[in-house]
């Protein structure tokens, strides 16, 4: 499972790498050319993260940073938040 991200399957796709020469016709050119046309890999940005999985335990994966802001994994909490405690008046 290379460069695939285990929580929404995202992997390698490949694509175009369009290379242009000239000046465009509405800045006053003559317009655009191609002059070459070369494949690509556009590659997703996985991250190692600790997630919590829905049974509760704590592991490992690699996921795209889509997947970490849309909310799809949860992330490990590592340390517990802070709580405050009882005060001097609140004992009285």
């Amino acid at each position: 499972m290379a460069r695939q991200c285990e929580s929404c399957g995202k992997k390698v796709q490949m694509g175009n790498r369009v290379e242009t020469r000239g000046k465009a016709k509405y800045l006053g050119g003559v317009g655009t050319k191609i002059t070459g046309i070369t494949r690509r890999k556009f590659i997703p940005n996985l991250q190692k993260v600790h997630v919590t999985t829905p049974s509760g335990q704590n592991k490992t994966m690699r996921v795209c940073t889509a997947c970490i802001r849309s909310g799809a994994v949860r992330k490990a909490v590592k340390v517990k938040p802070f709580e405050l405690g009882e005060t001097k008046a609140a004992k009285k």
